[in-house]
């Protein structure tokens, strides 16, 4: 009996000893179990960066609080809802394109300046943009239509980027020297040269002849070869620039059966072929309304869409006064969950000189980048970074905005609010930094969070409404109460 009752003993010391230890190893004390959990946000700091319609507020921090208790809101309160342990997509990065038109109104302006501009798009301290997409040849964007052959050379033995040497690789190079890690760098062409197509015309519409098939897809390697012999790592390309557009500038339609039928007998096969079997190849890039019936097409295809890294979009179905459809965004994320989604082109149309500053462009950016991220998207790139005081140089007249403008006369660079509100995302959400739930209980702010790896969280909120709005910001058991001014956008650091 006595060993019996000392074999229970060492067992129960055994116990004891064992709970400690995991106690030490997970650092919880018995006093405060709450304070230590990895959950808590109680006592944590917030910094509050804010843009602001008809204030000085630029990407600035205007405040600076600590979390509380979280308590249970009230019917009617305006709140937003975060749980860190819930996350969704990695995020890829944002950036813009480097056209031929960029280029060359960035070769107009003088040294400072152009270093201004790379370093407030490309640096840390300004934008942080890490992802560049460019054209293939020219688009609406470039001085005139060309090609990197000579008309008629469907064994591309006279292909040369040399056109591009000019202006569009030095201006990409400089950036890619800025950004360093994580660039994502891709292309799009927005026609075949004219004797591969239907129309024998590099612009409105016609197709590409199914004889050229090869000769095509064998141009997409010869372009991203002859650029990386300049030093500059293409992550991939895309398919076609806006496939169901017949525009008066360079465009080229495919069905979604011939995208399908192009990528899997031709365009993958060619990029296999020639060890390029890690580039990534974007389907569509075209508009939201459209994207269900392209994705459904090809990525249902197991030929085709083992070649396919995603799909890639626009947001100009508004064009005609309908709204943004995110819901497609979200229903190919649910049909094809192994598949990505990148925003490969917005801007605002119909330029005028007198609306630099015309506050709803910037909303139109902060709502779409916040719907698409909650979306399940990785990615998003802005259309030409850089235009002049016109909206061009545009071969055919297609002026736009872009969030910076220089005037070629004066060589002064305009900033348009679009620039501060891109940047409430991309100069705090990093590479490989995950979604994480986010939820509003009103309509009038919208909001999307992400963390980053370093364990930082960055939630972004927008107000278009005319009234300044109070709101709880909770998240686990922290909460705090803020405000967010009329037509405004703020970045929450904590």
């Amino acid at each position: 009996m006595k060993n019996k009752y000392i074999g229970l003993i060492a067992l129960l010391l055994t116990i004891v000893s064992c709970v400690n230890s995991k106690k030490e190893e997970l650092k919880i004390t018995d006093e405060n179990p709450v304070e230590n959990s990895v959950n808590t946000f109680l006592k944590h700091k917030l910094k509050v960066v804010t843009t602001a319609k008809d204030t000085d507020l630029r990407l600035t921090e205007t405040n600076e609080v600590v979390f509380e208790n979280a308590n249970q809101p009230t019917e009617g309160e305006v709140s937003i809802f975060v749980n860190p342990n819930k996350t969704f997509q990695e995020f890829m990065g944002i950036g813009g394109a480097i056209t031929d038109a960029s280029a060359e109104v960035f070769a107009k302006i003088d040294a400072k300046k152009q270093e201004e501009l790379l370093q407030a798009y490309f640096s840390q301290e300004g934008l942080g943009y890490n992802v560049i997409r460019t054209n293939i040849h020219s688009c609406d964007f470039s001085p005139a239509s060309y090609t990197y052959i000579e008309e008629g050379d469907g064994e591309l033995k006279t292909f040369s980027i040399e056109h591009d040497k000019e202006f569009r690789i030095p201006m990409i190079k400089r950036a890619a020297e800025i950004i360093k890690d994580n660039m994502v760098f891709y292309a799009s062409p927005w026609s075949p040269p004219a004797f591969m197509k239907t129309n024998k015309d590099m612009l409105h519409g016609g197709k590409l002849l199914p004889e050229y098939n090869q000769a095509w897809a064998n141009y997409y390697v010869k372009f991203i070869e002859a650029y990386e012999a300049e030093g500059i790592p293409v992550w991939g390309v895309t398919i076609q620039n806006e496939p169901m557009a017949v525009q008066r500038w360079e465009s080229c339609i495919y069905t979604a059966e011939e995208e399908r039928d192009f990528l899997k007998k031709y365009l993958g096969p060619t990029f296999e072929k020639a060890g390029m079997g890690d580039k990534n190849i974007v389907v569509w890039d075209h508009n939201r309304d459209l994207l269900s019936h392209r994705a459904n097409t090809i990525f249902e295809d197991p030929e085709a869409a083992k070649y396919a890294w995603g799909i890639g979009f626009h947001w100009y179905e508004t064009w005609t006064g309908g709204e943004p459809k995110y819901d497609n965004l979200k229903n190919i994320k649910e049909s094809f969950p192994s598949k990505n989604l990148l925003f490969t082109e917005g801007c605002q149309e119909k330029f005028d000189n007198s609306q630099y500053q015309r506050w709803s462009n910037a909303e139109r950016y902060g709502n779409s980048m916040i719907n698409d991220f909650n979306s399940g998207v990785v990615g998003w790139t802005d259309w030409n970074i850089l235009l002049d005081e016109t909206g061009g140089p545009n071969h055919v007249g297609n002026f736009c905005f872009a969030p910076v403008h220089a005037d070629t006369k004066t060589g002064e660079l305009i900033y348009t609010p679009s620039y501060y509100y891109i940047g409430h995302f991309s100069k705090f959400i990093k590479p490989k930094a995950l979604r994480v739930s986010t939820t509003t209980s009103r309509s009038t702010i919208e909001s999307t969070t992400f963390k980053n790896t370093d364990g930082s969280m960055v939630t972004v909120v927008m107000n278009k409404t005319d009234d300044k709005i109070n709101y709880n910001f909770m998240v686990n058991d922290g909460k705090t109460t803020l405000e967010i001014p009329p037509h405004s956008m703020q970045t929450l650091l904590y």
